[in-house]
């Protein structure tokens, strides 16, 4: 392998994709912009190769809709190679937007990678042509190769072309180390963290940031797309985390971080030792994070809560044992309420994670799982539509539990695509989601909760208040004819 190293200019992109209701116009960059960590750690690895790199966040601030002035303004920037990182629901922008820059100039490298790209592989080549590459699997050694110029041949993960077929080369070994890769590249993102806005509610803080901590899950869920870190659990070392949080908070003022780790309590020796350092040298900066069941005790809770943890969420999805043993093996409702209530015993929030329009899925499953929300007496919950992703486990067997409309646009966990046999209708199942949501934040012991807590939430307020308009169409989603 011979190296023939040059500094290239390289823009990294986030497409936008369709994040919301097809024909009504898109807020989920007004209620929740997420930072794209996954491209921000490319970037950064880039940099630290020498590359001057463009981070373009079409989901960013000012940021336009229309796709002809997004592909103005990353060949404005000149780049030698244009590399996307897309979801399922984002992967159709990509290729328009590769298509847009390809035939302004062909000499630009185009490159994808992201999850939908790691499932379905040299498919997407061939039917793409307006990329040259897809990057499947981790991409900072395999985008720093091609930059590198290495021969495409030779780079592992790379998915490319050989006589115009499209060919996959050796996968990509896993990072063994995470703490050797720099901190994310969060100086790139235009109006990064004020215009970076975690969920509503989640925090009493502000600015709020995000981290992940861990890569890939010893788990497989039926429902969980693992083609990138697949299974087996890396993860940063408990001092490259708390260097992580001090460096948001000196370098950015970040005052609340979400860390969205599937598994963050797993390796309970690492989540001890950052707890008692964030204990003895406080940082100043609250904290979100996520457990399995059976992954919490109540000494490790309350270290959490010490080292200024808010809230905990759990992945519960149903309270159907049936569908629980089918989905999420390993968790059951008496694990559920009796965790909801060691967390809340800590005083800690918790948040339970569900899903609806699960393969099995019934108009009585679904009220079984709402009177189940009701009874546990969370201080948040989030209800995602069930999403059939290309690399999940149950995508073999989809078309035959149900009507499944295989429109990527719509893939996004904001639309119901699968319509289960159990359930009549799409539109009885839109109705359903809409109850249940409604119910549990209609709940009165949930609005004395929060309403115990309104000075807290000062800053959610007052951002919920200036952009009312938006937030009021959205609640109209929830209304159920």
């Amino acid at each position: 392998m011979v190296l023939r190293q040059q500094k290239k200019r390289i823009a990294l992109v986030h497409p936008r994709g369709s994040n919301w209701f097809p024909g009504r116009r898109d807020i989920t960059d007004i209620a929740n912009r997420m930072v794209p960590q996954g491209m921000l750690s490319i970037a950064a690895w880039l940099m630290r190769e020498g590359h001057d790199v463009f981070v373009y966040d079409c989901l960013g601030p000012g940021a336009p809709v229309d796709i002809d002035r997004q592909a103005r303004d990353i060949l404005a920037f000149d780049p030698k190679v244009v590399g996307f990182s897309a979801t399922t629901s984002s992967f159709p922008d990509a290729a328009d937007l590769a298509k847009k820059i390809k035939d302004s100039r062909p000499d630009i490298v185009t490159v994808c990678g992201g999850v939908h790209v790691s499932a379905l592989r040299e498919k997407l080549l061939a039917d793409y042509p307006a990329f040259d590459y897809l990057a499947a699997g981790e991409g900072e050694l395999t985008l720093g190769e091609l930059a590198a110029g290495v021969d495409p041949s030779e780079i592992t993960g790379l998915i490319r072309r050989e006589n115009g077929v499209a060919v996959a080369n050796p996968p990509r070994k896993h990072i063994p180390d995470l703490d050797s890769l720099s901190f994310p590249a969060y100086e790139k993102l235009c109006g990064f963290p004020r215009d970076y806005h975690l969920p509503l509610f989640s925090y009493i803080r502000i600015p709020g940031a995000t981290m992940i901590t861990s890569r890939g899950c010893m788990y497989q869920c039926s429902y969980c797309d693992r083609s990138v870190f697949q299974k087996g659990f890396r993860y940063n070392s408990a001092a490259y985390i708390y260097e992580h949080m001090k460096y948001l908070r000196d370098r950015f003022g970040v005052r609340h971080v979400n860390i969205y780790d599937d598994l963050f309590t797993a390796n309970r020796k690492r989540i001890v030792e950052l707890c008692e350092k964030l204990a003895r040298f406080p940082l100043g900066v609250n904290f979100n994070c996520a457990v399995r069941v059976g992954y919490t005790d109540d000494e490790l809770l309350g270290m959490l809560k010490a080292a200024g943890c808010l809230m905990v969420s759990l992945g519960i999805e149903s309270a159907d044992p049936d569908m629980l043993a089918r989905h999420k093996s390993g968790v059951s409702l008496d694990d559920v309420r009796d965790t909801v209530r060691r967390i809340q015993a800590a005083k800690l929030r918790a948040k339970g994670l569900f899903m609806m329009g699960l393969p099995g899925e019934t108009e009585a499953s679904i009220k079984q799982t709402s009177d189940f929300i009701i009874s546990l007496g969370l201080d948040d919950m989030n209800m995602a539509k069930f999403t059939p992703f290309p690399g999940a486990p149950l995508w073999s067997t989809i078309h035959g539990e149900g009507t499944f409309k295989e429109d990527w646009r719509l893939m996004n966990c904001l639309n119901f695509v699968f319509v289960p046999r159990g359930i009549e209708s799409k539109e009885k199942l839109d109705h359903l989601y809409n109850e249940y949501v409604k119910r549990f934040y209609s709940d009165p012991a949930w609005r004395r909760r929060f309403r115990g807590r309104i000075w807290e939430h000062r800053h959610s307020l007052l951002y919920l208040l200036r952009h009312l308009p938006s937030f009021w169409s959205a609640k109209n989603q929830f209304e159920p004819e």
